[in-house]
């Protein structure tokens, strides 16, 4: 059968003997390849079943090959594929539901007549993703790493060199054993990898991502006619999760999205622009697409300024100057709730303000920042009570991550189980207080990993992360209903759960705790393959000992995505501040472009190097923000092929030229190549955002 979204078309082989295989995944329209042998659909490791033959791999297990097709359905222009296992009864329905520029895939599992013991479950599992005649031996594999203050550092490497050794398998009588596997552990959905990945071969990309604020996997292995992909939520094996079935009972995995670009100049650049499209779907609803209004400037006092340590005499002048700068809003990061000089980390909890930080009380310090023409936000890290918290006390013990009967702690914190009503109850009570003070922003962080997960309820522990997790997004959504128009932003430890389960969600997203501003270009560059643009909360900390050249390198980074705006500005001189006031401004002006525009990386999405350069392109403009470090050669050449024999004029937003202090950049266009030729006569650090707009 064939099933269109009309992006794409999808081709499924039925049989009698033969579980459902997606045989086709194209471009609508296009003319179907070669006919593709390709894995099963779905495939479910069940406790007393396993893998034939055995392996590492999510793949040849016993339960998927014997599912057979028993009907379909559309409903809402969603398709539902059913298959049953006739051994242990297991029913599967795969879900396909179409999205702008891609398509969104997830399993549903439920018991038969005999309960079963589910170890693992696909909730994609995809064989045919580039040309009928393209080999394994032609395709690249694009994955990210993410680690604290080390985020989205892509690679890009042949499949053959990271885990698909070329075999002859019909001298071995079966498949390739090894695999390509990516995994994040514990509840930082991102804190070792992104759930974004590509497959690339030398015209055709397929982007996908899982949508999952836990635990995940995803490999790539090689099949008798070519390779795959599996995308799963837990498994066993790697997260401890595994989940029994009682008769009828359901279980559904979670959710990716995936989608395709053949035929492009810059495939990987396409694929994540149709990927880009999708999140924007995603977000239309809940995220920053929900907000009234233009989207709004903050300003957080903690990067490289107050660290930690807020108080009500150190507030006031930085609000004035915020304000002044043009920030809409004010937010007060970490530490507003410790009397104890110092000791905020393992005594947080009870969020009460600190009496000691603010001897008028935190709501003068509002009503003052409201005075200022701003929005007060605040710093809560709701899911983690410290071990010497009153709270600690208070709640009950189920109410806390456990293994064994005993409570888990990690970096001197428990972590709230928010299935527990009683968790819930204590976190809304101190929302709906703060908000009720006049906060209209909250900067929701979580600094801990809590292990694999709880087993409270006799279940794997990876199960109670799971359920967890879930139940994270479900408090999530009552609090933005009760409180429309709040302003939410997502931060853990940086960028440690930056994944589109919560970004669908929420409307902000910390991209790093970077503190170094020669270490953060690389960061930000990269960032639009994960984040969107307008979502991606890039710190701007410049100050006052800065000079002029180096205030503007620091924040160009949030101009052409979200400008996080930090730093001592009440410790400026006029013209600094003015400086920092037309980053402001120029970010106001870019933002409509931000938040329309699809990305693509001149220098590659993997290039490491002194220079870096991102670009993100609308059908009326393609702005690029450019870094040059210390190091990097006077000159640069970036390609931009989607402009190729267009006239074009470029200018520079920002830094304003003729700026004091401001050195020259110079530019050339060369239409035939579609190549924009960079001259930057000015000591590294410097950085450039320029706009490049089609001319007659």
């Amino acid at each position: 059968m064939r099933w269109s979204t009309g992006d794409f078309d999808l081709d499924f082989a039925t049989g009698a003997d033969a579980p459902v295989t997606l045989t086709a995944f194209t471009p609508a329209g296009a003319p179907p390849g070669p006919a593709a042998t390709t894995p099963p659909l779905v495939e479910v490791q069940v406790l007393g079943h396993g893998r034939f033959p055995g392996s590492h791999r999510y793949s040849c297990t016993t339960v998927g090959a014997r599912l057979r097709y028993t009907g379909h359905d559309l409903a809402d222009g969603t398709l539902r594929l059913h298959q049953i296992d006739p051994v242990t009864g297991l029913h599967t329905t795969s879900v396909f539901a179409p999205s702008d520029g891609a398509v969104r895939t997830w399993t549903v599992l439920r018991a038969g007549e005999y309960p079963v013991v589910v170890q693992a479950v696909t909730s994609l599992v995809l064989g045919t993703f580039v040309n009928g005649d393209t080999t394994v031996d032609e395709l690249d594999v694009l994955w990210g790493d993410n680690d604290w203050v080390a985020e989205s550092r892509w690679h890009r490497a042949p499949l053959r060199e990271v885990g698909l050794p070329a075999m002859d398998p019909a001298v071995h009588h079966h498949m390739n054993r090894a695999r390509m596997a990516v995994t994040t552990r514990s509840s930082w959905s991102t804190g070792e990898r992104l759930p974004t990945g590509l497959v690339a071969g030398p015209d055709t990309a397929l982007a996908f991502q899982i949508e999952h604020n836990g635990a995940w996997h995803w490999e790539l292995g090689e099949d008798r006619t070519g390779a795959s992909l599996a995308l799963l939520g837990p498994t066993d094996a790697e997260h401890q999760w595994s989940t029994t079935l009682a008769p009828g009972e359901m279980f559904t995995s979670v959710p990716a999205a995936f989608t395709l670009a053949r035929d492009a100049d810059d495939p990987v650049s396409a694929a994540l622009a149709r990927l880009t499209a999708h999140r924007r779907a995603l977000t239309a609803a809940t995220g920053t697409a929900g907000l009234s209004g233009p989207l709004p400037v903050v300003f957080n006092d903690y990067m490289n300024t107050l660290m930690g340590d807020p108080t009500a005499a150190k507030i006031l002048p930085l609000a004035e100057a915020a304000a002044r700068a043009g920030a809409d809003y004010y937010c007060i990061d970490a530490g507003w709730y410790d009397d104890d000089d110092g000791g905020w980390w393992d005594a947080v909890g009870e969020w009460e303000e600190s009496r000691s930080r603010f001897p008028d009380g935190l709501g003068a310090v509002l009503t003052a920042i409201r005075e200022l023409g701003m929005t007060p936000g605040i710093w809560l890290e709701p899911e983690v009570v410290g071990v010497r918290s009153k709270i600690a006390d208070t709640l009950p013990a189920d109410a806390f991550f456990q293994r064994g009967g005993h409570r888990v702690v990690e970096h001197g914190r428990y972590q709230l189980d928010l299935r527990h009503p009683a968790a819930r109850a204590h976190l809304d009570a101190v929302v709906d207080r703060l908000v009720g003070m006049g906060i209209g922003f909250f900067k929701l962080d979580y600094n801990i990993m809590p292990g694999p997960g709880t087993d409270t309820g006799g279940l794997a522990p990876g199960a109670g992360l799971l359920e967890h997790c879930r139940a994270y997004l479900d408090w999530l959504d009552a609090v933005l209903a009760r409180h429309p128009g709040l302003l939410v932003e997502n931060c853990a430890s940086g960028g440690m759960r930056a994944d589109y389960a919560t970004l669908s969600r929420l409307h902000l997203q910390s991209t790093s705790d970077q503190q170094d501003p020669l270490l953060y270009p690389a960061i930000a560059a990269a960032t639009p393959a994960s984040i969107l643009p307008e979502q991606a909360g890039h710190w701007g900390y410049a100050q006052p000992e800065m000079g002029t050249e180096e205030s503007a390198f620091t924040l160009v980074a949030g101009l052409t995505g979200r400008l996080y705006l930090s730093g001592h500005l009440a410790r400026m001189g006029d013209e600094q501040l003015a400086l920092v006031a037309t980053a402001v401004a120029a970010h106001r002006e870019l933002l409509p472009h931000n938040a329309a525009a699809v990305p693509s990386w001149p220098l590659g999405l993997d290039h490491r190097g002194p220079w870096q350069a991102f670009a993100l392109h609308t059908e009326a403009a393609t702005v690029v923000t450019v870094w040059r470090l210390p190091g990097a050669p006077d000159a640069l050449e970036l390609a931009l092929p989607s402009l190729r024999g267009e006239h074009v004029t470029c200018d520079q937003v920002f830094p304003a030229p003729g700026t004091p202090g401001i050195g020259e950049w110079s530019t050339a266009w060369n239409a035939a190549d579609g190549a924009l030729r960079i001259a930057a006569d000015v000591p590294a650090p410097t950085a450039r955002v320029l706009r490049l707009t089609r001319s007659a």
